[in-house]
């Protein structure tokens, strides 16, 4: 019998796949690029490297690992030096965990792109769970509790929940009192949860935004993965990693995780282990230039918020990343107008009038028939090395000539639908 999600949608296949003839199945939007050129002293640290012929040990060397452990003991989240793990990229440690855990998988609705692939690869359900309306990436507690109950009474075994404390694709970071809620509930059913924390450097407003890690609150029962490329490496030098639990199933899960990974070949070059090991140590150049590009991308979000917003579309304000993840549900009557109707029309529209890529919600989890896309801010600083490093520099990068453009072709497409659409409207 083919279980259905408390929507009454199947859980394992429709959610996230374009039916056919809507676009490629296999397209999955990559993480958003912060589109600047890559920091010199990763390059060299890249580039003197390059000669090691060996190969990093399953799950990372010695000086990669005690780089990531320093990290997070920075952050406040001590690991034990047998609990800790790397792989080329998130999604090879999200399957290996998946293939570890067993049994089936809750995730948010929307998610990142990358989710629920990963589970059906191995033959399992990815079940979306809604969010609440203040923020993406955790899963509102009641109905992440209603979504178990009917997963178990139609004969499914839930037993992995993965979530996210700033998010991809909404841009935004959950409140504490939801997360602990949300952990609560998830204990309450036995539920080991993974925390991708891949965005958490990466706030827009550091200062006045909380972020909690569920690994602080249910220490036991979760797996913190970061993927690199949220704020530390360029998303085509792969490294990823993993802290598990300092508990004998922290224990068991690391050492099944590594079996997967050694049969998967899954390492972590040696170049980029380097590079990787490098970031992590969070020299002054790689701190100095991350709080740079998370300051421009700020900068940026807010200004595409507002713009999206003035034409009318919802869109929750971005607090991390660099993406914003837009509504035009409002706009609809204008849509139709071009023949879009759906997610897979509008991010065929999008990509075409603002020129450049413009993923819908169905890519993430959401339904075909909304109207959402996720935009991300990297495009809109231009389109050479030397305009990128311009905005970075830049005290006002939104008045730079070509920052000036993007916004207002974006603007521009966005006012266009608003004005169609209120020409559509009925006389009053």
């Amino acid at each position: 019998m083919r279980r259905t999600d408390p929507h009454g949608r199947p859980g394992d296949r429709s959610d996230d796949r374009a039916p056919e003839g809507h676009g490629p199945v296999r397209y999955g939007p990559p993480l958003p690029d912060d589109g600047l050129p890559v920091l010199p002293e990763l390059s060299a640290v890249l580039a003197a490297a390059a000669g090691r012929a060996g190969q990093q040990p399953v799950g990372g060397g010695p000086a990669l690992l005690d780089a990531a452990r320093a990290y997070w003991a920075r952050r406040g989240l001590t690991a034990e030096p047998d609990r800790v793990a790397a792989g080329p990229g998130t999604p090879s440690l999200l399957l290996a965990l998946t293939a570890a855990l067993g049994g089936d998988v809750l995730v948010p609705r929307p998610c990142a792109a990358w989710w629920a692939p990963y589970a059906r690869l191995l033959g399992r359900p990815a079940f979306h769970v809604p969010t609440p309306a203040e923020s993406g990436g955790v899963p509102d507690p009641y109905a992440l509790l209603e979504t178990v109950r009917r997963v178990r009474a139609e004969g499914g075994d839930p037993r992995l929940l993965v979530l996210s404390v700033a998010d991809d694709p909404t841009a935004t970071v959950a409140p504490p009192e939801l997360l602990h809620e949300t952990v609560e509930a998830a204990e309450g059913e036995g539920l080991h949860l993974v925390s991708d924390e891949t965005w958490r450097d990466t706030l827009h407003d550091p200062h006045g935004t909380v972020l909690l890690s569920p690994a602080e609150m249910l220490p036991e029962r979760v797996t913190v993965v970061t993927d690199l490329a949220g704020a530390s490496l360029p998303p085509g030098w792969p490294a990823a990693l993993a802290r598990f639990p300092a508990s004998a199933t922290g224990a068991s899960l690391h050492a099944r995780v590594l079996d997967v990974l050694t049969a998967l070949g899954a390492r972590v070059a040696e170049p980029v282990a380097a590079a990787a090991a490098y970031a992590l140590g969070e020299p002054e150049p790689v701190v100095h230039r991350r709080d740079l590009a998370v300051r421009l991308h700020a900068r940026v979000a807010a200004a595409a918020h507002a713009a999206v917003v003035a034409a009318g579309a919802l869109s929750r304000p971005p607090q991390a990343g660099r993406h914003l993840y837009v509504d035009l549900g409002p706009l609809r009557s204008a849509l139709g107008a071009h023949d879009v109707s759906d997610a897979q029309e509008l991010e065929d529209f999008l990509t075409v009038r603002l020129g450049m890529p413009a993923p819908g919600g169905h890519r993430f989890g959401d339904d075909l028939g909304e109207l959402r896309v996720r935009l991300a801010t990297g495009p809109l600083l231009g389109g050479t090395d030397e305009e990128r490093t311009e905005c970075l520099t830049s005290p006002s990068p939104l008045e730079l000539p070509h920052v000036q453009r993007a916004l207002v072709t974006l603007r521009s497409v966005f006012d266009d639908l608003r004005d169609d659409a209120q020409r559509r409207e009925p006389p009053r």
